[in-house]
């Protein structure tokens, strides 16, 4: 397949000037542990001193093995829910890209795989390309922080380490964000493994950094069969960087999650508050959730702790399991919310982290 030509700004879902898809409503209505609600008005800012760079996850309905440059309301609805929001803090930029579709997934693991073959490393060029364009015709020496998930953080796991690492560009390299990932690290290190340079983050003040992860509920640990957390080999484990405590610990995790489901375009809506309907497309449900790193036999998690009252008006759990034929895919863990979990936490963290990039360039 021919590359794609990332001057088209309609190959691009945020582009300034053609930002249709980052320029949405974010309004939250924060739901209190009594029930109270009030609403949380969203505002971009006028001029970020830094850009984020997104790439997204496995959300493409189009038929295929591959998707087509055309965005549809998976693409979209999915940068409102991981993305959008950082225009508090970043100008945002974010490519379209010939991604290995959620059609194929599902048939795959429905044992009916569709027939065909592509090129693996179709959508990874894709991303490359429009990263040389960024650099090429919006950078201009800007600070900047990489964000994906799941397929988006498996591509930019290598971007960083074939394009940046080693490279002048590092020392603009703001943070690199990669959820649902399983960014290898050597056990117990900061560096190494997946990286040669980039070390994790451990405080909101660090710059050139990485945050990895992946959810699990802590009364649902990771098995065997799980997809994320798992060691790549002999002394390597995932990586966990928690957002909610960068320094290690539990910390409390400022969740932005869509109201009506943790799937970005499903119908059903989620019952947040007995008896009240939320106008609002996000909903904040400050002190349900706390997050902590644990390790098992298997690998390294972000355990998620959901304190429910089931006496009040508000929900006592959390969307986000994975569920096929009326059953919870454990292996899963909480990979649908796992951006979600910590939005809040992931805007506060690069706007530290722009301010400590923008003393350290003075």
């Amino acid at each position: 397949m021919a590359p794609n030509d990332y001057a088209r700004a309609d190959n691009w879902l945020c582009l300034p000037g053609h930002n249709a898809a980052c320029d949405v409503n974010e309004d939250a209505t924060v739901i209190a542990a009594s029930g109270a609600t009030t609403v949380e008005k969203f505002a971009p800012a006028k001029a970020p001193p830094i850009d984020c760079f997104y790439v997204y996850p496995t959300v493409s309905r189009d038929p295929g093995l591959v998707a087509t440059m055309k965005a549809q309301a998976a693409e979209l609805g999915v940068v409102a829910a991981q993305f959008a929001r950082f225009a508090q803090v970043c100008r945002p930029f974010a490519p379209l890209y010939r991604q290995f579709t959620l059609t194929a997934l599902v048939a795959r693991m429905s044992g009916k795989p569709l027939a065909g073959t592509v090129d693996p490393k179709l959508g990874y060029n894709d991303v490359v390309d429009a990263w040389n364009y960024y650099l090429a015709h919006y950078n201009q020496g800007r600070g900047v922080v990489l964000i994906g998930h799941s397929q988006g953080s498996s591509v930019l796991i290598p971007l960083i380490k074939n394009e940046i690492e080693g490279k002048p560009v590092q020392n603009q390299l703001v943070s690199a964000i990669l959820m649902g990932s399983r960014l290898q690290v050597p056990a117990g290190k900061d560096v190494g493994g997946d990286f040669s340079a980039v070390p994790l983050c451990h405080k909101s003040s660090q710059t050139g950094c990485a945050i990895a992860y992946a959810t699990f509920r802590a009364t649902a640990p990771p098995t065997a069969t799980t997809l994320f957390g798992k060691s790549a080999g002999p002394g390597l484990e995932a990586a966990c960087v928690n957002p909610a405590a960068l320094g290690g610990g539990s910390g409390a995790a400022h969740a932005y999650f869509n109201t009506r489901s943790a799937i970005v375009d499903a119908s059903s809506q989620v019952d947040w508050v007995k008896g009240k309907t939320i106008a609002t497309p996000f909903v904040s449900v400050p002190g349900l959730v706390t997050a902590e790193c644990k390790k098992n036999e298997v690998g390294t998690y972000l355990a998620i702790t959901v304190h429910g009252d089931p006496g009040s008006a508000r929900t006592a759990d959390v969307p986000g399991d994975v569920v096929a034929g009326g059953q919870v895919r454990a292996e899963w863990g909480l990979h649908l919310v796992d951006a979600s979990l910590f939005m809040g936490n992931l805007v506060t963290i690069v706007r530290d982290q722009a301010a400590a990039y923008g003393r350290a360039r003075h």
